[in-house]
């Protein structure tokens, strides 16, 4: 299974946070216009403001949390409605398709929503997680037959996790 265009956009903008080095892609408002602008939701030289860094973050935040609760069996479910609310889509008949109410990095932020919307469409937002490492947090798309993938890397964070595992049974220090 390939990821649809929006899943892997919705990857994208949850990664621009790496929870692990503690690297923020959205560390001032130019670097978010910039992020939109090269992933095509924005025009380039799209200029962000402090509110819009905000959005953005708790937009980012919010989509994680609720890629977590995918593979979580008690989902929980974050509440993303009063920010999908600041981001407004209207319906039009060409396509048809949502579209942004507003232009500039509001509108390029509802399209972030867009994604969410299709994604779900296709099928692939429930197979949007993140890592279940809690030094890790990365998101990535499921594409296994059973959707039962937990880690973003059996290499990295499962194997680490594992090995925690088989120590913490035999005694051994980590």
């Amino acid at each position: 299974m390939a990821g649809s265009r929006s899943a892997l956009l919705l990857c994208d903008f949850v990664n621009t946070y790496d929870l692990q080095c503690d690297i923020d892609e959205f560390g001032a408002p130019s670097d978010l216009g910039g992020w939109l602008s090269e992933h095509g939701l924005a025009a380039p030289g799209a200029r962000a403001e402090e509110a819009d860094l905000g959005t953005a973050v708790a937009l980012r935040e919010g989509l994680r949390a609720a890629m977590l609760g995918h593979q979580e069996t008690a989902a929980r479910r974050p509440d993303l409605d009063a920010l999908l609310a600041a981001l407004p889509l209207r319906m039009s008949l060409d396509g048809p398709a949502l579209v942004p109410l507003h232009g500039g990095v509001r509108g390029a932020l509802a399209r972030v929503a867009v994604a969410v919307m299709t994604s779900a469409a296709d099928g692939t937002w429930p197979r949007l997680k993140v890592c279940r490492a809690t030094s890790c947090r990365w998101a990535f798309l499921d594409t296994s037959k059973n959707r039962s993938r937990t880690w973003c890397s059996m290499r990295m964070c499962g194997n680490r996790t594992k090995t925690r595992a088989y120590r913490a049974r035999r005694g051994l220090s980590p």
